[in-house]
């Protein structure tokens, strides 16, 4: 297994977790996200790259509309939060229900 690849997969296990460790924070945990949404990104364009399979090319392109989407949405989220609660604590997405 090349260095890469064991770099992308050791990124992809720290961001996850953090993820599960860091999880008090909105902002903490949205940063994560973007870490493992990042590391799977990498590690399809590489395999896209190394298996030259034409018709899998799309797949990192939809993975980072996913990532964008999902980056506006918890962003708009913590924009509320925050603005609402004046922390970004996990905890106040509990009174957001209805």
């Amino acid at each position: 297994v090349p260095l890469v690849y064991i770099n992308i997969i050791v990124a992809f296990a720290v961001a996850l977790i953090g993820l599960l460790i860091y999880r008090s924070h909105l902002m903490s945990s949205l940063l994560c996200l973007e870490g493992i949404i990042l590391s799977l990104f990498i590690i399809s364009t590489l395999i896209v790259l190394n298996t030259h399979f034409t018709l899998a090319s799309i797949i990192p392109i939809i993975l980072l509309v996913f990532a964008a989407c999902e980056a506006a949405l918890g962003l708009s989220l913590l924009v509320i939060v925050s603005n609402t609660y004046g922390t970004d604590y996990v905890q106040n997405l509990n009174l957001l229900q209805c």
